[in-house]
């Protein structure tokens, strides 16, 4: 087996783009071993590679998961990732939060509506109302920033987003 010249600026790409593949040492694939084009630290790359294996050349999954560094199970949540959103859905997410988790649209619809019959209503007091309504302890800061984010959304016509982005 041939050893592999790594490049330092290919890896801080990849580590960049969360797509540096953090065990690049169990991918022992013939193909990738005899190639130099195929990178076993690029993980968008293995994952295709694997499903491909899987789906042109026939190799029973019990095979090539592991000799893609994944099991069974990771294969068959790869392969349907990649059904439903193609070779970009291979790459990992966005790490942290995907919305709100406290101040919901039902808890932002309940503030909403107490600043509209009184408007001189502040954050602190609308996060004092968020936790005797819904025994939900928030910053009130949180609360601004939730309301500006709305503000901000309506404003630019988006109603669409603010209820998808609040629940």
């Amino acid at each position: 087996m041939a050893t592999r010249v790594v490049d330092p600026a290919k890896v801080r790409a990849l580590e960049e783009s969360r797509t540096l593949n953090p065990r690049p040492e169990q991918v022992v694939d013939e193909a990738f071993i005899n190639s130099p084009f195929l990178d076993p630290y690029d993980l968008v790359q293995v994952k295709y590679e694997m499903v491909r294996r899987v789906r042109v050349d026939k190799v029973p999954v019990a095979r090539a998961a592991p000799a893609f560094g994944f099991c069974r199970q990771s294969f068959y949540a790869i392969a349907a990732a990649l059904d439903a959103g193609g070779p970009a859905a291979l790459a990992p997410g966005k790490p942290g939060p995907k919305g709100p988790s406290k101040l919901t649209g039902p808890v932002m619809e309940h503030l909403e509506a107490l600043l509209e019959t009184n408007p001189g209503l502040k954050a602190p007091a609308l996060a004092v109302v968020v936790a005797e309504s819904f025994g939900i302890t928030v910053h009130p800061r949180s609360v601004e920033r939730a309301l500006a984010r709305r503000r901000e959304a309506r404003a630019h016509g988006q109603e669409e987003n603010i209820r998808g982005a609040d629940r």
